[in-house]
């Protein structure tokens, strides 16, 4: 059975290296001196826990609940190896409450109504108050939830629930308003480097029988990636490889081996890290997805911050795909609303799906190029008022000033598009737009200049067909305005008949 913690929950046997109040644990397995190392350095006391140090201040809920100053039920919410369950172990150990523990893995509601009538029994003839921690709650029904309310509504036990998924999802609304919520965050690297050091001189670790070096720290930090179980896991290993050969340090060759996972050069500060990030994004670029996701995965392993990576993708949607393929921007922005809602590792699978899109999709600049146009041209001092038509009519004495004055409403017109000034009057007939002529953007540059010929005002004889266009563009031959949305029939752009001309350019945006 696996369990959120930096021990095992078990029937309990033998001592205990944390004291027992009067009413005893029951659930915890005992520490021994073959346990694992991270089951042997679990805090005793609130002072060895690292970390949560938004949860334990002076008169914090945290300290409230290991020191029994109130009987509250509290829900821990954290990622693995954060210390939800080592939590649990400092609170069976701080009070004379009787303790009882289990997982939801393994127990049914016939075991928690157990545990409750016996709790109820004992409260009635004056007993120690029942404290029932669960592990991994969020993997009880709803039934199983449900049996809990009653006896956590009037205290018959103080709940210490334990989960790794999203309370709001996974725990039902009665039993999740009856309890404390306190969020754990993951460890930092400092903390989980300063875990690794305890281990290493710690009596209770490895004694000081082994040194271990800078860079196979840093390694086995990396690898934890926030999870001190695992650190603890890797170092333990890393140690009998030493051990086995005769060594007095655990070196980074030695950890590599030990844990069948290469040290990754990574500098999450430095060059490394910029060297990495701009592979990644060239190779977007150039479309080779298999590079692409090569160093996708250098940054996940080597620890990378998600959201960073969600980030770039975002960025690089509208500056190196945009309106070649408008669906990248949804996808990546998708990508990292799943970074937050998921998390990792699952969402390791939204960020590569969302990569592969990226790199496989049409690729245009416009958008970047028009906009710094138009920026720059705004720092030059280019651009003058807005025009009458454009200005606010909406407040009293507006009309008395011009404001709206001429304004034609595009709806009108059975094309949906006017001729109409709505550029200052320095900017007229410039141009901050250059379709490519890749994938769903081809069909943006075959209507592009009909659009700027009927704004403008200008007669078929002066339309410029941007680069990527056809030549002759003419209302006969253009593209639809939009999908659905008629052509006009004439050279001149007056209205004519209605026809529904689709979507001519339907599955270009992968070509």
């Amino acid at each position: 059975m696996e369990s959120d913690a930096l021990f095992s929950l078990g029937e309990p046997t033998g001592s205990r290296s944390a004291p027992d109040g009067p009413a005893g644990v029951d659930g915890f397995t005992a520490v021994a001196d073959d346990s694992p190392l991270p089951v042997r350095m679990r805090p005793v006391t609130l002072d060895e826990l690292v970390g949560q140090e938004h949860l334990l201040a002076p008169g914090a809920p945290l300290r409230q609940l290991v020191s029994g100053g109130a009987p509250m039920s509290v829900i821990l919410w954290g990622p693995p190896g954060s210390g939800k369950t080592t939590i649990a172990h400092l609170v069976a150990g701080a009070t004379d409450r009787r303790f009882v523990a289990m997982s939801a893995l393994s127990a049914g509601v016939k075991d928690v109504r157990a545990v409750i009538e016996t709790a109820r029994r004992q409260r009635r003839s004056g007993g120690p108050q029942t404290v029932l921690f669960i592990d991994e709650v969020h993997r009880f029904s709803k039934t199983q939830q449900d049996s809990l309310l009653a006896a956590v509504e009037d205290r018959t036990v103080t709940l210490l629930a334990a989960t790794t998924e999203n309370p709001y999802f996974s725990v039902i609304s009665p039993l999740l308003s009856r309890c404390v919520l306190l969020t754990l965050q993951p460890l930092d690297d400092e903390a989980v480097r300063g875990l690794l050091r305890r281990a290493v001189t710690d009596k209770r670790g490895l004694d000081g029988a082994l040194a271990l070096t800078a860079e196979a720290e840093d390694h086995l930090v990396r690898l934890a990636a926030g999870d001190v179980r695992k650190a603890l896991t890797a170092l333990e290993a890393a140690a009998a490889s030493a051990t086995a050969l005769g060594g007095g340090r655990i070196d980074l060759a030695t950890a590599e081996q030990a844990v069948d996972v290469a040290a990754v050069r990574y500098d999450r500060d430095g060059d490394a890290h910029y060297d990495v990030v701009s592979a990644f994004i060239k190779s977007m670029r150039g479309s080779d997805v298999d590079a692409a996701v090569h160093w996708l995965a250098r940054m996940l392993v080597a620890g990378e911050d998600a959201r960073f990576i969600a980030r770039r993708l975002v960025i690089f949607a509208s500056e190196d795909v945009g309106m070649a393929d408008p669906t990248a921007l949804s996808v990546a922005t998708a990508a990292a609303h799943a970074v937050e809602y998921v998390g990792l590792p699952e969402a390791q699978l939204n960020l590569a799906q969302a990569v592969i899109h990226l790199a496989t999709a049409p690729k245009s600049n416009s958008a970047t190029t028009a906009i710094g146009a138009a920026i720059a041209d705004v720092r030059a001092g280019r651009g003058g008022p807005v025009p009458r038509g454009l200005r606010d009519a909406h407040y009293a004495g507006a009309r008395g000033l011009g404001h709206g004055t001429g304004y034609r409403y595009p709806h009108d017109d059975q094309r949906g598009v006017v001729t109409q000034q709505y550029v200052p009057d320095d900017l007229v007939g410039t141009d901050y737009y250059q379709p490519s002529p890749h994938g769903a953007e081809r069909s943006v540059a075959g209507r592009l200049p009909l659009l700027r010929r009927i704004v403008r005002g200008l007669p078929a004889s002066a339309a410029r067909p941007t680069p990527a266009s056809e030549p002759s563009v003419t209302a006969q031959n253009a593209p639809a305005l939009s999908p659905g949305v008629a052509r006009p029939t004439t050279d001149t752009g007056a209205p004519g008949m209605m026809q529904d001309s689709g979507t001519e350019a339907a599955g270009e945006g992968q070509q």
